[in-house]
């Protein structure tokens, strides 16, 4: 079976949905660019880590390759990560259904999969795990599992609203683009050129997008003017 199709369209989708995140995050929040800039990322992202996911999970059933297991479970945590985000960001205020349930569900099992297998690779001989090293297994876990504390909330409450709601989609889709940084420029180095692979300006462009997560958190959570004119724009009908 020949992989090459998707793994073509991995590596198309995955370039469209960095550039275009990159434009979206630069953008205003709230204005009509953002939002188109947005659903481009959102295409690109979930087509990207839905053929991720699916590449690692045939390449362990085929191929027996056990490190591609962590990479099925990474590109499942993105893809929810960036399902969630939009649809924070398109749902009414006040408003839960059965996706809310099917995401909690998924991020509950995706979360237990990767803190498990860091506890093996803690406690293993190597310190690794399907050849991951047990920092990852951790860190993932934690995502998983911290957001599927907010689904918790979230559907305890009867859903997000205002603010809260703008929150729950900007931290989620900036940490799945954060995600897909990470694995071109520090996972694919082998693709880039001799003299760049192992260099520090590789975590350039991870680090800047992580510095603009929390400055945008930082806006929405403590900006009162600026957060009111984003809920306002993102409610407000687009003209066509």
């Amino acid at each position: 079976m020949s992989l090459w199709p998707l793994i073509v369209f991995h590596i198309c989708a995955g370039t469209i949905g960095l550039l275009s995140g990159a434009v979206a995050m630069s953008l205003r929040k709230g204005s009509r660019r953002h939002r188109l800039a947005g659903d481009v990322f959102v295409i690109s992202m979930l087509c990207m880590s839905g053929s991720g996911a699916t590449v690692g999970f045939i390449k362990y059933q085929l191929m027996n390759s056990q490190a591609q297991l962590a990479n099925f479970f990474i590109g499942v945590l993105t893809f929810y990560l960036v399902a969630t985000a939009w649809w924070a960001a398109r749902r009414r205020d006040g408003e839960t259904g059965i996706f809310d349930w099917v995401g909690l569900l998924v991020a509950l099992s995706i979360g237990a999969a990767l803190v498990i297998s860091g506890l093996e690779a803690a406690y293993g001989n190597t310190g690794l795990k399907h050849d991951f090293p047990v920092a990852p297994y951790f860190v993932f876990g934690s995502v998983a599992l911290l957001s599927a504390a907010g689904d918790v909330r979230m559907l305890a409450r009867g859903g997000v609203s205002g603010a809260k709601r703008i929150v729950r989609h900007l931290w989620r889709v900036s940490f799945a683009f954060l995600i897909a940084a990470f694995s071109f420029f520090l996972g694919q180095q082998k693709v880039m050129p001799a003299y760049m692979r192992g260099s520090k300006l590789l975590f350039v462009p991870p680090l800047l997008i992580l510095i603009m997560l929390i400055y945008w958190l930082c806006r929405m959570w403590f900006t009162k003017t600026f957060r009111d004119k984003v809920i306002a724009a993102k409610q407000a009908p687009v003209l066509s």
